[in-house]
């Protein structure tokens, strides 16, 4: 009999839930405390945002069969449920990143320490498997001189991804071209770290949850995705990337369908009478050569992303274990999705493995 033979796949999109206890775990004792007192803070801060209206409940927004999964929180239990997937590696992000936890607001002065714990809980849980548990270490925009010590400390573990706000804004921070941040966009070129912007809720898309009247909040969810346009411009046409062209950005969950349209307006502004002193290539350009998208079920925008910027900015990946997980199935999924799409051989391996592999120095 004949083995299965699995085609090799890394997915750049899956969520970890790094328990209380298993954060806490790196901190002292004290810290331990001023944790629980943040997490408390934020889950009333979120409630209050949404008018009093709780955050959709886990059941709403999740696969039930992946997040109950052991590998929902637990790193051998992860690889168990990668291997049933046939999933080489992944890209993973916190259910709920201490970016949103460890601010000044919730924790005073020891924000820095809760930081610097959370990230070393994900780097214990990247540890059992370094080039199968890709976690997205967290980079406070708020202090760059210790972002730019955490990007080498957790270098020299093995990371090769961080994360950083979509939206620095909403926190009283400049965006992404502001000369304070470019010691950490050189600290992450010259480690070869890829810089996450994940799908994120803007604080103005709180006023749709609060008046969507339908059971899963059907309004509100469909609009956060189109909101990283903004992130997406403010990295290109202010001349970061062409300031930084080592630096790699990556957009995660934006869905690929509206992109082409967007870089289509972007380009042609260039022939026109906007002026965008710091570029010196095409908005497309940049996105194609130094950035990229990932994408979970989409056959009719992969097309399209396909055909506009080809197949190297294009990243798939499995969401586990959000609605849109086709875990434990991704192995039949890439199949059916790409033969929708009418992709060939060659662009399907290059977007389901080799471009990831290549990002992110993976010898699998």
């Amino acid at each position: 009999m004949n083995a299965i033979v699995h085609e090799p796949l890394i997915s750049v999109d899956s969520h970890v839930e790094f328990t209380d206890d298993w954060v806490k775990a790196r901190l002292s004792r004290r810290m331990q405390g001023v944790w629980d007192a943040a997490v408390r803070q934020h889950k009333a801060a979120q409630i209050a945002a949404r008018g009093g209206r709780p955050p959709l409940d886990q059941n709403d927004f999740v696969d039930l069969e992946a997040a109950r999964d052991p590998g929902h929180f637990e790193p051998h239990a992860k690889l168990a449920a990668m291997d049933r997937d046939g999933v080489k590696a992944e890209v993973i992000f916190p259910e709920v990143g201490a970016n949103r936890i460890c601010i000044p607001q919730y924790m005073g002065e020891d924000w820095r320490e809760g930081i610097a714990g959370f990230n070393q809980a994900m780097a214990d849980f990247a540890s059992v498997s370094p080039n199968r548990l890709l976690t997205a270490y967290q980079m406070p925009l708020a202090d760059i001189p210790l972002a730019v010590k955490e990007v080498e400390r957790l270098a020299k573990q093995g990371a090769r991804c961080i994360q950083v706000h979509a939206y620095p804004s909403e926190f009283g921070l400049p965006d992404f071209h502001d000369p304070s941040y470019e010691p950490l966009w050189a600290a992450a070129s010259d480690h070869n770290l890829t810089v996450l912007n994940h799908l994120d809720i803007k604080a103005s898309f709180l006023d749709v949850f609060q008046r969507d009247p339908t059971p899963q909040r059907g309004i509100f969810t469909m609009l956060p995705a189109l909101g990283l346009a903004e992130p997406i411009a403010f990295w290109i046409l202010t001349g970061t990337m062409e300031k930084f062209p080592k630096l790699k950005v990556l957009f995660v969950e934006p869905g690929l369908g509206w992109l082409p349209w967007f870089f289509e307006k972007l380009d042609e502004r260039m022939h026109l009478h906007y002026k965008f002193p710091g570029m010196k290539k095409l908005p497309s350009e940049y996105f194609k050569t130094q950035m990229g998208a990932t994408f979970m079920y989409e056959p009719t925008g992969l097309k399209a992303a396909y055909d506009f910027f080809g197949p190297d900015c294009l990243y798939w990946s499995t969401d586990f274990p959000h609605p849109a997980t086709c875990w434990p199935n991704s192995q039949s999924q890439v199949k059916s999705q790409f033969a929708e799409a009418g992709l060939p051989e060659v662009a399907r391996r290059k977007i389901v493995y080799e471009n990831a592999q290549r990002l992110l120095g993976l010898g699998l």
